[in-house]
């Protein structure tokens, strides 16, 4: 069994089945050195090489590219600091944003970014993964993005009612058991020493283990030749426990994204990381 995407308003058909070994199997620790972690002699070969930079110089220049009017993202896009600030957004995302009314993670609010300058929402989702040859624009944002919120401290706000709200959320689904085998994400994550196929479960419930997990995501992905987001990686986790699917930025993506990113407080960002 492998894991894959994170995704999007609702839950289509409202199921919530086998999430727990959904995210055990994708959020388990892979630090350099740990004897869990498959790819340390990967890592120590490479050494703080990661092919994710490619994905970061292009994320780049994709946000100094001109588009409607000549603007860039860079001109226009607020990601919680003030519009073009990049340097530490990531560590405070999800939040609460005005001008949407919403809470949203880093992959909702580019959208929002991105379509406010003429792009094509749906086309953007339909390319959210990228495959080959075919590289998602939001992949590529998301890698630069979020390398530049490397070595910062994550200082995720609940001061905001929304905020309050869509952490409860997904708290909610971190803890709901459902599905023929009555799981939640809790029966593998709420307990320390827990393993799936040889592989160890972090304590997600915890800020140790939340820690552990979230400061390393998102990440190249070494068995797909790809660089992955959190959506991906929470939506890959549904699909193979044959949930049905989550939509691109929903308020349960993004509620399980602040849920985890809260509780992991504290920790400083390491990614992009670098996953089998």
């Amino acid at each position: 069994m492998k894991c894959k995407d994170f995704g999007g308003p609702l839950l289509r058909g409202g199921a919530w089945s086998f999430l727990a070994l959904g995210l055990a199997v994708c959020f388990g620790p892979t630090r350099a050195g740990e004897p869990d972690d498959p790819l340390a002699e990967y890592r120590e070969m490479f050494g703080d090489d990661n092919p994710a930079e490619l994905w970061e110089v292009r994320g780049e220049s994709l946000w100094q590219a001109a588009r409607a009017e000549g603007k860039s993202l860079a001109d226009t896009c607020d990601l919680g600091l003030g519009v073009g600030k990049t340097r530490a957004a990531y560590v405070k995302l999800p939040r609460y944003f005005e001008d949407t009314g919403r809470v949203q993670d880093l992959e909702s609010r580019l959208l929002t970014c991105m379509t406010r300058l003429g792009a094509d929402g749906d086309a953007l989702v339909k390319q959210r993964f990228g495959d080959g040859d075919k590289k998602s624009d939001l992949e590529g944002l998301v890698a630069y993005l979020v390398e530049q919120s490397r070595g910062e401290t994550i200082d995720v706000s609940l001061d905001h009612p929304e905020e309050r709200k869509a952490y409860e959320l997904g708290k909610a689904a971190f803890f709901y058991r459902a599905g023929t085998h009555d799981f939640s994400c809790s029966t593998c994550h709420d307990a320390p020493g827990k393993r799936i196929r040889l592989q160890e479960l972090p304590h997600l419930a915890t800020p140790q283990g939340a820690r552990e997990a979230y400061t390393t995501w998102p990440a190249y992905r070494v068995s797909q030749g790809e660089f992955r987001t959190v959506e991906w990686r929470i939506g890959d986790c549904f699909r193979q426990q044959r949930l049905p699917e989550l939509v691109y930025g929903s308020p349960v993506a993004v509620g399980l994204t602040l849920f985890l990113a809260h509780t992991a407080n504290g920790g400083q960002m390491a990614a992009p990381g670098l996953k089998r």
